[in-house]
C-alpha cells in the first residue's frame, strides 16, 4: 500500500509499513512540539531528522502537525508559523524564503467521490509545491495537487483548489487571482 500511496494511486492507510513510518514521524513530532523555545538548536536537529529536507535557516514554530514528515521538503530561510498542518501522504515541497502564516493547512490526501470505495477506506494523494518566496496568509488551505508559483501571495482564509501562477495575489474561496504583482512594479 505504501508504494501505491507514493505513486498517487488509491491505497488503504492500514498498512504495517505505513504505520511504522507514521509512528516514527509522530514520535519525532511530539519531541519537536515539546522542545522549549530556548532550545532552538534541538528544534533544528529534530526538524532535520523529521523532514525529508530542511534547508539552512528554516524556522518552524510549534505546534506542527504532519503524517510522516519525511515527505516534506522545506527550502532555505523559510518561516512556518504556529499551528500549521502539513498532511504529507504525497510530497510537499516548500521553496526557499517562503512565509507560512499561522494555521495554514497543506493537504495532499483525498478520497474517492464514490461512496463505496470511500466507505471501504480507499484514499489517494497528490503532491503540493510552493515555489520560492511564496507567502500564505493566516488560515490558508491548499488542496491536493496544487502548485503555487514563485513570489505569489495568497490572502488569509483563502482555499487554493487549483494552480496559481508566479507573481500574483490570490484571495477567496476558491482562490482567484486579483492582482498581477509584475504589473504593479512598473
Amino acid at each position: 500500500m505504501f508504494e501505491r500511496m507514493r505513486a498517487g494511486e488509491l491505497y488503504i492507510a492500514e498498512d504495517p509499513q505505513m504505520e511504522k513510518l507514521h509512528l516514527a514521524g509522530q514520535d519525532l513530532l511530539e519531541r519537536f512540539n515539546a522542545t522549549p523555545a530556548r532550545q532552538a538548536h534541538l528544534r533544528t536537529a529534530l526538524l532535520q531528522e523529521l523532514l525529508g529536507t530542511c534547508g539552512p535557516g528554516v524556522t518552524i514554530c510549534p505546534p506542527l502537525r504532519c503524517d510522516y514528515g519525511l515527505h516534506i521538503h522545506v527550502g532555505e530561510g523559510t518561516f512556518i508559523n504556529y499551528d500549521c498542518v502539513l498532511l504529507d501522504a504525497a510530497d510537499i515541497h516548500i521553496g526557499a524564503h517562503c512565509q507560512i502564516a499561522p494555521r495554514v493547512t497543506l493537504i495532499t490526501s483525498t478520497h474517492p467521490l464514490e461512496p463505496q470505495p470511500r466507505s471501504r477506506g480507499w484514499e489517494s494523494a497528490a503532491p503540493i509545491t510552493l515555489h520560492d518566496n511564496v507567502w500564505l496568509g493566516a488560515g490558508v488551505i491548499v488542496l491536493p495537487g496544487v502548485t503555487i508559483g514563485a513570489d505569489t501571495v495568497v490572502g488569509a482564509g483563502s482555499v487554493v483548489t487549483k494552480d496559481l501562477p508566479s507573481g500574483v495575489v490570490a484571495v477567496g474561496t476558491p482562490a482567484r487571482v486579483v492582482r498581477d504583482l509584475a504589473q504593479n512594479a512598473r
